[in-house]
């Protein structure tokens, strides 16, 4: 490990030097189950045949040229993007968090626009939406937000799956113009709404009466995770602007803002812009994980494989004291425990399989698309062994 890298990650004491499938390799040849994959990232697995290729032609071709000239691959990806979503316009960047400060941005100058001077944006308790200093403001946990103070202004902060208070906040509160919301909140702990369909249906129905944007932020839940293209396909409504990025290029870094009806018209020349974003590597990245997406049925197999493993754990968990509850939305999976288990996922990598913990009590995983049925039963049949283990010590 360098000395010289900011510490600013906790890291495993491990190297990965190559992956195929579910499956990475380190450095001394041992060989681990990925269930994380690079946090919802690797949605293809490791080295995807059809990936690397378009990757590598690409890349023979033309990596970057500047968004001051016409783009096929983005233009290609852009279309692709709002003929399975809906959705009118699409802004590319590179990460979420880019995504998300586009989407706040928008709401902004929509409010502007309407003669807001002070626009707010209603978001919800344990969500995240990034750590720069507009979306770190906008997440609703402290722990990501402490030591940066001033934050940024112009959040108003209500339970998560809490109608009610969202229409305390509507009348009670003229300046706001959007709400910004995950459809399951991943870093908070796979938290899904008791019905999410009706959720978000009331949300959009709130937006609609008082002239709000409906703003998902769908970096996690989107680009098939949840067996859908996107998690409000699950639903009737659509947004009026999505933020995605991770598993949109399969390990490339790409982020995306989209927009539809009046909210994709509100940047103009001059309003945003991005250096990297939507560069030909990244875009054709983009548009390569979108096919294979497609033409390997990957929404379906995350909606079984998912269940697969849930029916898995509630199987080995049954008379398990100490698992609270198991809840999924195709694959991502939480194992919410009854007390702190960050170190469950040393325990883990000594097990040779990658999980993660997040908000203190849940086991977060995060497969591939491409995991088969043999591969997730490994999968519970391991990491229960693990939990077991821990629930014990």
């Amino acid at each position: 490990m360098s000395d010289h890298l900011m510490n600013t990650y906790m890291r495993q004491p491990v190297t990965f030097v190559k992956g195929e499938g579910v499956w990475l390799w380190d450095d001394k040849g041992e060989k681990y189950l990925d269930a994380l994959a690079g946090v919802a990232v690797n949605g293809l697995g490791h080295g995807h045949p059809k990936l690397v290729q378009a990757i590598s032609e690409q890349a023979a071709k033309l990596i970057h040229v500047s968004n001051i000239y016409q783009i096929a691959e983005q233009t290609a990806l852009a279309d692709k993007l709002c003929e399975i979503s809906g959705m009118d316009k699409v802004f590319f960047c590179n990460s979420g968090c880019e995504a998300n400060e586009a989407s706040i941005k928008i709401a902004r100058l929509y409010g502007h626009n309407k003669g807001i001077e002070n626009p707010e944006i209603i978001v919800m308790d344990k969500s995240f939406h990034g750590r720069t200093m507009a979306t770190l403001s906008a997440t609703g946990n402290r722990k990501v937000q402490a030591g940066f103070e001033p934050l940024v202004s112009g959040f108003i902060r209500v339970p998560y799956d809490d109608i009610e208070a969202v229409k305390q906040v509507a009348l009670h509160n003229p300046h706001v113009v959007a709400i910004l919301v995950e459809p399951v909140q991943g870093e908070g702990g796979i938290n899904i709404p008791k019905d999410a369909g009706t959720y978000l249906e009331s949300l959009r129905q709130i937006c609609d009466e008082h002239g709000w944007l409906l703003m998902l932020d769908e970096v996690q839940t989107g680009v098939g995770r949840t067996g859908t293209w996107f998690s409000f396909q699950h639903t009737t409504i659509k947004p009026d602007v999505m933020s995605l990025a991770k598993g949109l290029a399969s390990g490339v870094p790409i982020g995306a803002c989209l927009a539809s009806g009046k909210a994709a018209e509100v940047f103009t020349y001059g309003k945003h812009g991005s250096t990297f974003g939507g560069n030909p590597l990244a875009s054709a990245a983009g548009l390569a994980t979108l096919n294979i997406i497609e033409e390997d049925g990957l929404r379906e197999n995350a909606e079984k494989i998912g269940n697969l493993i849930c029916e898995g754990f509630n199987v080995e968990f049954k008379n398990t004291k100490g698992v609270v509850v198991i809840r999924n939305a195709g694959l991502m999976i939480g194992i919410e425990l009854d007390r702190p288990c960050g170190d469950l996922v040393n325990m883990a990598l000594e097990a040779n399989l990658l999980i993660n913990v997040t908000a203190d009590k849940v086991v977060r995983l995060l497969p591939p698309l491409v995991m088969s049925e043999a591969e997730a039963k490994e999968l519970v049949q391991r990491l229960a062994v693990v939990i077991k283990a821990f629930l014990d010590s």
